[in-house]
């Protein structure tokens, strides 16, 4: 293969993103474009990349590597990171096919690494990709070294499920060298075609990238993923004794979803300390299981609540922490609101981690109880968005909108809603159904 099909090679694997996205559903017309394309320039490329180009036709192609590829090209490393099994290894492999991969769960590497760091960064003269990097963290400073020899970027990508070491370990050593990428699981525009019709069908898979891969059975993957979180994961933050009670707590915190987060309360059930609840918290946040929305700080002469809500990153997970059997129970099962509510609001937030931006999202409410589910704060634009798990469009579903506006003296606000139909109503108030939320809002 000569240098030129090589080069057409991997300009066809680095620009697919922009194509599917232009084709979202005509996989067999891209096929065509891909392979007439070739023929067109009569390039003789070898079985094994067009092979890759078949595997990267059937892969779900991932909005985020766009952002990954730009980050590619400013920064000497970059660090993917976001919850377990949410497919950032399959995305750095596939966007840096020439690169080495070591994963430092395995223990050989791992004790290879941290015994003699130097030796180890030395098999790989330009770059690695290095998953789990947090495990290691002693090769950080020498990192730091190897990358300052050369002025080339996207040397070593670095992966993570464990937030907190793997930031602490690079604000320590390489601060100013590495760009971040936040990558969640699919989202639904990524997984529109394949995802469960219902909305109840979503609430019980959720997003992860394995139940979309593999026929698993998905109550017993989320058994097992929590599992190996709570016996794994844990203990590599913090020194929790009693995982019986730290799980319970996991799981009473699914049942505050949506749900304004009362520590002291939480504390009681558990039978600890509100200390201990704060930092159990910011375990569960490190490694991307859930986060706190915090309030929006603008009052508008109105007291306002100060207690940030709680969302889980999956709506899946928190679905099979509450207990949930199969997707026909969420029916009627009084937390498909606050569930749905969940997933609307993770959805745009994979908007912005997608596209490389920081959380740009709040809830507002008073301490008389009015409230807006999310405040999109663009700065110098406040959106509001309320979310409606129903089906059917009632004047109940504009109350919140209402009040805002009248406090405020804004126009306008969008309501999410399960239901299908789209309309542009007075007030210049939107009604967006689920599967249109992403081409109805940019976040």
């Amino acid at each position: 293969m000569t240098s030129m099909d090589s080069s057409v090679a991997m300009l066809l694997l680095n620009d697919k993103v922009h194509i599917l996205q232009a084709l979202p559903n005509k996989r067999s017309s891209l096929h065509l474009d891909i392979f007439n394309f070739i023929k067109l320039h009569n390039i003789g490329i070898k079985f094994q990349y067009c092979a890759v180009f078949f595997v990267c036709l059937y892969m779900i192609l991932r909005t985020a590597q766009k952002e990954l590829l730009n980050l590619s090209r400013q920064y000497k490393s970059i660090a993917v990171v976001g919850p377990r099994q949410s497919g950032k290894t399959t995305l750095v492999k596939l966007v840096f096919p020439d690169k080495p991969y070591v994963n430092l769960e395995n223990p050989d590497m791992r004790n290879f690494a941290l015994e003699d760091p130097k030796a180890f960064l030395g098999q790989f003269p330009n770059g690695a990709i290095l998953d789990e990097a947090q495990r290691a963290p002693d090769l950080f400073s020498y990192l730091q070294q190897v990358l300052d020899e050369k002025e080339d970027t996207a040397q070593y990508i670095l992966t993570g499920s464990n937030n907190f070491l793997l930031q602490q370990n690079i604000t320590q050593s390489l601060a100013g060298r590495v760009g971040y990428l936040n990558l969640l699981p699919f989202s639904l525009s990524e997984i529109k075609e394949i995802a469960p019709k219902t909305i109840q069908g979503k609430l019980f898979k959720g997003f992860y990238p394995p139940l979309y891969d593999k026929p698993f059975e998905t109550r017993k993957w989320f058994l097992n993923y929590i599992r190996t979180y709570i016996e794994r994961d844990v203990r590599q933050l913090r020194g929790i004794d009693n995982l019986i009670i730290f799980e319970r707590f996991v799981r009473l915190c699914a049942g505050r979803v949506g749900q304004l987060l009362n520590k002291n309360a939480l504390a009681v059930e558990v039978g600890v300390d509100g200390k201990t609840i704060e930092s159990w918290i910011g375990v569960l946040e490190a490694s991307f299981i859930l986060f706190r929305l915090q309030p929006h700080h603008n009052n508008f002469n109105k007291r306002i609540v100060k207690m940030p809500k709680l969302y889980f990153y999956d709506v899946g997970l928190a679905s099979a922490l509450l207990g949930v059997q199969n997707e026909n129970q969420l029916n009627t099962h009084p937390f498909k609101g606050n569930l749905f509510e969940n997933m609307v609001v993770v959805e745009l937030l994979k908007q912005r981690f997608n596209k490389g931006k920081s959380n740009n999202l709040y809830f507002w409410r008073n301490s008389r109880g009015n409230e807006i589910d999310i405040i999109i704060d663009n700065f110098d634009e406040l959106i509001p968005i309320e979310i409606k798990s129903g089906k059917t469009i009632t004047n109940d579903y504009f109350k919140g909108l209402n009040y805002w506006n009248n406090l405020t003296g804004f126009i306008g606000g969008k309501v999410i809603y399960g239901g299908e139909e789209y309309q542009k109503r007075s007030h210049d108030f939107e009604v967006i159904p689920l599967n249109l939320m992403h081409d109805k809002i940019d976040n």
